[in-house]
């Protein structure tokens, strides 16, 4: 990603107070961006990042706008959307067992608060919005992945009813994020440093895994290289929960005294994740590095499908965390290694 493309810009965060927020002003902070907007509806998390930024970047923390609001309230967002070039749409309720006890509150963040982003950056002119969702939107089995699915269909859907040369809009799916914030790893190094053993839910049970900057690369092809309503994914790798909580115990567990605790499977979790669907796949254009699922353009009139079907699919099938490749324990320390956040925990435990 060439800086220039960013020069003199705005960006405007939703959800910017989380893990994809601060790797976001981490990459573009010292760019020549020219403005990075957060929104969200956490004052005192944004007082939070306000601090820690003029702490440790203070030439380049001015360029950071804190704007309280929320994306289930439409008049908040098109009071944060003027001037803004570009959108990162990360605002979203995420925990799996949180959205199955309160369905509707995932609905109207994560499906009804995309569309007020939307309608609210179209009628902004917003040149360029990238929305972010998740492995549990394909073949989605809990109430976070159906609302995710439901956003990516509001998101597709949208593209439709607007130029792309005035507004283009993407969406990038991706797996576990490692180390973001309410992801299990930095759970389990507290466990080890209590000096009790860590807990997983099934041993077997497979995860993409990749690291926040790899997120934020994948938004970034997106905005480059993806189309209007395009769904882009990263060829990610993937591994079992066994095997990634040996690699944590092996990691910060010099005594080997932590055990592993097998608690059983949460309330809407699945065995293994889906990146890709069968169906997605038909029509699925390989990149190298991503996947990109392009919108079907065609309209409701079904009568011309009688005559004019697909006659050619792709040979390409489900990707899927069992699927992809696994890494073994070695392979999953190397990935926790590059991560700073790990590097730190165990600069700490040499203290």
């Amino acid at each position: 990603m060439k800086d220039s493309i960013f020069k003199g810009k705005t960006l405007m965060i939703t959800g910017g107070t989380g893990s994809f927020g601060n790797a976001v002003l981490n990459r573009f902070l010292k760019t020549d961006i020219g403005e990075i907007r957060v929104f969200s509806r956490d004052e005192k998390k944004q007082d939070d990042m306000r601090h820690e930024f003029q702490a440790k970047m203070p030439e380049v923390a001015e360029k950071i706008k804190f704007y309280i609001g929320d994306v289930r309230d439409i008049a908040s967002v098109r009071n944060a959307m003027h001037g803004v070039d570009y959108i990162f749409h990360a605002a979203a309720l995420k925990q799996v067992p949180s959205c199955e006890f309160f369905p509707i509150e995932a609905v109207k963040t994560n499906v009804l608060g995309t569309e007020n982003v939307l309608t609210a950056a179209i009628e902004a002119g917003v040149k360029n919005i990238v929305c972010l969702s998740t492995d549990k939107a394909a073949y989605p089995v809990n109430a976070m992945g159906t609302s995710k699915a439901m956003m990516e269909k509001v998101i597709v859907a949208k593209s439709r009813t607007v130029s792309p040369e005035k507004t283009k809009i993407c969406c990038t799916r991706y797996g576990n994020v490692m180390c973001s914030r309410g992801s299990v790893i930095p759970l389990w190094i507290d466990q080890i440093r209590a000096g009790n053993d860590i807990t997983i839910t099934d041993p077997s049970m497979t995860r993409f895994i990749m690291s926040l900057d790899e997120a934020v690369d994948l938004v970034l092809f997106a905005f480059e290289h993806g189309e209007s309503g395009d769904i882009l994914v990263q060829k990610a790798p993937a591994c079992t929960i066994e095997t990634q909580a040996k690699a944590v115990i092996e990691l910060f567990d010099k005594e080997k005294k932590a055990g592993i605790k097998i608690i059983g499977i949460r309330h809407g979790e699945k065995m293994y994740e889906t990146l890709l669907t069968n169906e997605e796949c038909a029509n699925a254009i390989d990149l190298g590095n991503f996947y990109r699922v392009p919108c079907d353009k065609r309209g409701l009139n079904y009568d011309k499908y009688f005559k004019d079907g697909d006659k050619e699919r792709n040979p390409l099938t489900e990707f899927n965390s069992h699927n992809t490749e696994l890494l073994d324990v070695e392979g999953v320390k190397e990935k926790l290694l590059s991560l700073a956040y790990i590097r730190e925990e165990l600069e700490k435990d040499v203290k």
